[in-house]
């Protein structure tokens, strides 16, 4: 006999109240809903055990993206945020040892800003944190049905991020 979740009975107690249920389709969207809040612990779980706060990680995360180095506007534009906001986490970081402001040297009225050693181990660290957890949890599939679930939620993403 197949095991149970929660959403299994989650469904069968609506299904009842809402005739018209797809019990399918209630049980994938509750079952997302439920993965990504779990998976949202996990993270405050990982800034917490790597003494981050979101921002910050969220700062880590883009500049590692590039490389480990970025102007200050290419951060803002990354992170969606105005060019002064970015300002005050970058001093932020840079007090914790995390990132380092340099001169650029193609122009000197700019500014390169560098994730550190100790910058790139936590948020290195936090990441672990979390991709291990991501794949605990995908591990109990298959290569084969890694690939079909990633296929089949890029359709239906597809259609979310479709808005015409």
């Amino acid at each position: 006999m197949e095991q149970r979740d929660w959403t299994d009975r989650h469904v069968e107690r609506w299904q009842p109240v809402l005739p018209d249920l797809d019990p399918d389709i209630e049980g994938a969207v509750t079952r997302m809903n439920k993965l990504s809040v779990h998976l949202r612990r996990v993270r405050e779980q990982a800034l917490l055990d790597f003494e981050l706060d979101r921002q910050e990680f969220d700062t880590l995360h883009k500049l590692a993206g590039r490389g480990g180095t970025a102007a200050p506007s290419e951060l803002a534009a990354d992170l969606d945020l105005a060019p002064a906001s970015v300002t005050g986490r970058l001093d932020a970081l840079e007090r914790r040892g995390f990132v380092r402001r340099t001169p650029s040297t193609q122009d000197r009225r700019r500014v390169v800003v560098e994730l550190t050693e100790e910058g790139h181990s936590t948020w290195l660290g936090a990441m672990d944190f979390l991709g291990n957890e991501e794949s605990r949890l995908l591990g109990v599939l298959g290569p084969d049905e890694r690939v079909l679930l990633n296929d089949m939620l890029r359709r239906v993403m597809l259609v979310a991020e479709d808005r015409g």
